[in-house]
């Protein structure tokens, strides 16, 4: 299953647009096997997908993962990873408050980057990152001086491109004056539109592409949600009791819309997602190659005007019920 390609904003390279987001293989979910996590990271190379890590996944093991999964493989795949969430207890860092109910422990000072991203490498087992994003804006280092130290790092060649994790339109502004930005990663999907508001039309403007992360919805919008024990789901204010009940009556039509397309749920949520926008990418997680081909395959997924509108109407901003991160 071969995608169509579109390019990384103006300053990225050509990538299809469904990736695939390895945090699903860190044990989030639940207990993961490691030969189907390696299983499912080879064939997102092979499929030519962007492959998104970060440095807090794990404390570090993600990008392990990767590592041993890619051995061999590292000139074919496109590795994109992030730093700024401090995961080492002897780390020092600015509190980000979040809607989940606790707040993370961001440093995104150039000589704490210049360090996480030395580590990312040893852990990468490269000389080079794709696509190096800082993950959090902190609330005590100007996006400025963040971004002129990733810019040196794109210099020195241990990154080719950069980019911005969860920032608004403001901020990605500030930080493309002075190195161009690939991407912007965000939360993007049918329960979590807001970044069409202001961060969407900013990138735009810019050049800039909108890398979805939780297109998704943490697996909601893939059909009927079942949390088992060690997924991290179950302490997220959506999936709580009455608010995942209110979810799941709200967001029900989707499924009809679906089945009446032939295709599946997943797989709707997806292609409406790329159908706002050439610029706009995704990057699901699952741990079987199987929906790996079926969100791939939701690329080439033509919706007409009439499906679009329905969507719209059931997925409007604020549709979902429950606090989101930011």
């Amino acid at each position: 299953m071969s995608q169509k390609t579109a390019n990384l904003g103006k300053a990225g390279p050509a990538l299809p647009r469904v990736g695939f987001g390895a945090m699903t293989l860190d044990g989030l979910y639940g207990a993961v096997e490691e030969g189907a996590a390696a299983g499912a990271l080879r064939h997102a190379a092979e499929l030519g997908m962007m492959i998104d890590t970060a440095d807090a996944y794990g404390g570090g093991e993600n990008e392990r993962r990767v590592a041993r999964a890619l051995s061999g493989m590292r000139e074919d795949a496109f590795i994109a990873t992030k730093f700024g969430i401090v995961f080492d207890e002897k780390e020092k860092g600015a509190e980000f408050p979040t809607g989940w109910g606790f707040s993370l422990n961001i440093n995104a000072t150039p000589e704490y980057m210049r360090r996480a991203l030395d580590a990312s490498l040893q852990r990468l087992q490269t000389d080079y990152v794709d696509l190096y994003y800082a993950h959090f804006p902190s609330p005590q280092t100007p996006i400025e001086e963040t971004v002129g130290a990733m810019a040196d790092a794109v210099r020195a060649g241990k990154a080719r491109h950069i980019g911005l994790s969860n920032v608004n339109a403001e901020q990605a502004r500030r930080a493309h004056a002075v190195h161009p930005l690939a991407a912007v990663q965000y939360e993007y999907s049918l329960w979590r539109r807001e970044a069409e508001q202001e961060l969407l039309p900013a990138l735009r403007e810019l050049g800039i592409a909108l890398v979805a992360w939780s297109p998704l919805g943490a697996g909601f919008l893939a059909g009927d949600v079942s949390i088992g024990e060690g997924d991290f789901r179950g302490n997220l204010p959506r999936f709580g009791g009455e608010n995942l009940a209110a979810n799941r009556e709200r967001f029900a039509p989707l499924a009809e819309i679906a089945e009446q397309r032939g295709i599946s749920p997943a797989q709707l949520a997806l292609a409406w997602l790329l159908h706002q926008g050439g610029d706009i990418f995704a990057i699901p997680g699952t741990r079987k190659t199987a929906h790996m081909d079926k969100n791939a395959a939701a690329a080439e997924i033509q919706l007409d005007a009439k499906t679009l509108a329905q969507v719209d109407e059931i997925c409007r901003v604020g549709a979902a019920v429950g606090a989101t991160l930011l």
